[in-house]
């Protein structure tokens, strides 16, 4: 049973194209509403690209970074040296609870 049936009314909907960079048009339906503007960006739904209202300047896809390991980034912060005398501080600690004699 639709909504008239119901005895309400339908909202006015409009139907809005959006262009990915791979020339896919997608066409999401929206109630429009007072002071309505569609949303400048709409996602794909063949490649997940960003999708844009203007067919001749579709916006540009998202650089997806590639994952990085918790090391990844600490090898970031610190030179092999500044790492390797982390290190020997550590291993300091370690042997003097332990009792070890460095």
């Amino acid at each position: 049973m639709g909504e008239s049936e119901r005895g309400g009314d339908i909202a006015p909907r409009a139907r809005i194209s959006y262009w990915c960079a791979n020339g896919h048009e997608t066409q999401p339906v929206f109630a429009v509403i007072a002071d309505f503007l569609p949303p400048e960006r709409w996602e794909c739904p063949k490649c997940g690209f960003p999708a844009g209202l203007d067919p001749t300047a579709p916006p540009s896809p998202l650089r997806n970074e590639p994952y990085k390991t918790h090391l990844a980034y600490v090898k970031e912060r610190r030179s092999d040296e500044e790492g390797a005398a982390l290190l020997d501080e550590a291993l300091a600690v370690l042997r003097r609870r332990r009792g070890e004699v460095a």
